[in-house]
């Protein structure tokens, strides 16, 4: 059984840890914690509600017809579950640990963890709402899509398995669908783009010999110059998905990694600046203030410059995140020695809601 001063160093050290994460992880800028519940155990389920949308009506001066409030419930699942655990010979090491913030175990366990949450967070890309994804489009031939089974028939096409969770959209659709199967380079099937419901295809029949478009089928290179986009021309982009899904201005954020650096330095239409407001951010990974995004350089983003990067913008309401120190204990006993042993368990999970989709944009990209 731990004493009550073991249990009280090992709960002060993880309070440090916790707060080291925070101040040097740009992690409260991609996400939200609009959740309802508490975190209890190990694959808790969190409650995130969402208000439909009430519109707007004309008065005529007859009796006013209220709407009903229509909560979205989702849950979000603690799926995370991470832990270190260390022996030290001396009691005496922890208590500088705690007395120093800055200590070299501090230090790595808060910076390992860091990026553990970094990676996870920044994996979401492929929740962003379809149509709002940047790259190089796949538009070859024609289609026919069936009532119902959104079955997609193509004509001069070839498809591939890569398409799968791609957004899909043909002439004659209004709003994007995505790719749900791969059967052949002439037959994938399309579906609503929704995770919180069951799957189902409601666009209606497409007639044969419709154009169409997969977004981002391929990378695309930012390089600044000939036939190539620029990076502006990818911000401004992202910035064009977000205006157009009324996500609010301002908590905005874009995450690159450090291979798009030079890029953007070379685009001779942007201007890096840290507004002063910010230069705390700096140590986050902050890199410039640029149409309203926050700029973050991250190792963590998923791929590599050769195959294309996972670039992930948006607003903080796309996210939500839960974590918590669930348990946190010191063994103040190590059998046949003298010291102690430190023991954590710490637990998080994520969620992107149907309604919360359109706040994010992706961009599948490489830099030169």
């Amino acid at each position: 059984m731990p004493s009550a001063y073991g249990t009280k160093v090992a709960e002060a050290f993880s309070a440090k840890l916790i707060q080291h994460i925070y101040e040097n992880a740009p992690i409260d800028a991609v996400v939200n914690r609009d959740y309802e519940g508490d975190i209890n155990a190990v694959g808790s389920k969190l409650n995130i509600l969402t208000l439909t949308r009430i519109a707007e009506k004309t008065y005529n001066g007859s009796n006013l017809t209220a709407d009903d409030l229509t909560e979205v419930n989702a849950q979000l699942v603690i799926d995370q579950y991470k832990s270190f655990y260390w022996k030290e010979k001396t009691i005496d090491k922890w208590k500088s640990y705690i007395k120093d913030p800055k200590g070299s175990i501090l230090a790595q366990t808060a910076n390992e963890r860091k990026k553990n949450i970094m990676t996870f967070l920044l994996k979401f890309w492929p929740d962003v709402a379809s149509g709002q994804w940047y790259g190089t489009s796949y538009t070859t031939g024609t289609v026919e899509v069936a009532v119902t089974t959104g079955a997609v028939t193509g004509t001069g096409t070839t498809f591939t398995s890569g398409m799968v969770g791609k957004p899909f959209k043909a002439a004659g659709h209004s709003k994007w669908y995505r790719v749900k199967t791969y059967t052949s380079a002439t037959a994938i099937v399309i579906e609503d783009d929704s995770d919180d419901e069951t799957s189902a295809y409601t666009g209606g029949a497409i007639s044969a010999g419709a154009t169409y478009e997969i977004q981002a089928n391929t990378v695309r290179t930012i390089d600044n110059g000939g036939s190539n986009a620029t990076f502006l021309t990818m911000v401004l982009e992202l910035k064009k998905y977000l205006d157009e899904a009324e996500v609010p201005e301002e908590d905005r954020f874009l995450f690159i990694p450090p291979s798009a650096i030079p890029t953007m330095m070379k685009d001779t239409g942007i201007k890096i600046a840290v507004p002063a407001a910010w230069e705390s951010m700096v140590v986050q990974g902050l890199v410039t203030e640029l149409e309203g995004f926050k700029v973050f350089k991250s190792n963590r983003l998923e791929g590599d410059n050769t195959n294309g990067w996972h670039v992930l913008a948006g607003h903080r309401s796309f996210l939500t995140f839960a974590d918590k120190a669930l348990e946190v204990g010191m063994e103040e006993d190590l059998p046949g020695n003298f010291g102690s042993a430190y023991k954590d368990l710490f637990v998080y999970g994520a969620k992107v809601t149907d309604e919360r989709r359109k706040f994010g944009a992706h961009a599948f990209v490489k830099f030169a």
